[in-house]
């Protein structure tokens, strides 16, 4: 069911995870604000929402591939 994820190539989903992560730079980083949010229970409009899940998505398909690759290598 995940093995479109096994086929993402490394270099360009770090780059985009990265780039998604961070962006925009400045005044501060949406993740960074949408997850303050989140914590202060802030976090509500639907906007914002999928603002999060944009900017977090491509760092949770990073942690889904590196889980699935050290699954393959357990015995």
């Amino acid at each position: 069911m995940l093995n479109w994820i096994d086929r993402l190539p490394w270099t360009w989903l770090l780059l985009l995870a990265a780039w998604l992560a961070i962006a925009p730079i400045r005044p501060e980083p949406h993740l960074v604000e949408k997850l303050r949010m989140l914590s202060q229970g802030t976090l509500v409009r639907p906007l914002d929402i999928f603002d999060l899940l944009m900017h977090a998505t491509p760092l949770l398909v990073v942690l889904i591939k590196l889980w699935r690759q050290w699954r393959k290598g357990q015995p």
